[in-house]
């Protein structure tokens, strides 16, 4: 297994990618509820490879701050010395993206999850939630095992960055808006940050 991690790594390198220092991290250390979640997990959530690597990575931005660059479609949290740990995400389909300045104002594990008014209105049938509330912190809630909520100042910008029931879907521009995660890679950058984090979506 490490042996293709650090052939595909040297692949993205070929393909003008940040150089990878770091093959295929080792996963976060999981919760006993972690354990329970993700042993309910569709089949995708091991099928599918979850990499994450310590690379290269020349910014201004100070070591802890998360930069997520939509064009790539990769999450970059800063270490010092010129170097950041690099996740894969799904960002925003067209139109619902987001861009700017926040800091991490809240932080739940295994969040709950309410349908937003703008996704009520495109989405009708969400409007359900009304009636019923929001859907419990479990391995098939949209938010995933870990939510980070971005706010500008005490102002929550009701963006998130959050792990996902849909592991096939990390790479593409199809979520609402928000920065979407592997589960754990969102349980491994969830261990890294705190509240008052600095973030940039670029």
């Amino acid at each position: 297994m490490k042996a293709k991690l650090l052939l595909l790594s040297i692949a993205l390198v070929a393909a003008g990618c940040v150089p990878v220092l770091q093959a295929g991290l080792p996963d976060p250390k999981l919760t006993a509820r972690d354990k329970q979640m993700m042993a309910l997990a569709e089949p995708d959530e091991w099928r599918i490879p979850d990499i994450r690597n310590k690379v290269h990575y020349s910014t201004h931005e100070m070591p802890g701050t998360i930069v997520v660059d939509t064009g790539s479609r990769h999450l970059y949290y800063v270490l010092p010395r010129g170097e950041a740990i690099e996740y894969r995400i799904a960002t925003g389909a067209e139109a619902y993206g987001w861009t700017g300045r926040a800091t991490v104002g809240q932080m739940k594990e295994w969040p709950t999850w309410m349908p937003t008014a703008s996704i009520m209105e495109r989405w009708p049938q969400f409007k359900v939630y009304l009636k019923h509330g929001p859907l419990e912190g479990r391995w098939d809630n949209p938010l995933g095992a870990r939510a980070l909520y971005l706010f500008q100042g005490n102002q929550d910008t009701l963006y998130r960055i959050h792990g996902t029931n849909e592991p096939g879907e990390i790479g593409q521009a199809v979520s609402s808006g928000c920065i979407r995660m592997r589960n754990f890679d969102a349980i491994d950058l969830y261990n890294r940050v705190h509240i008052g984090t600095p973030v940039v979506v670029i």
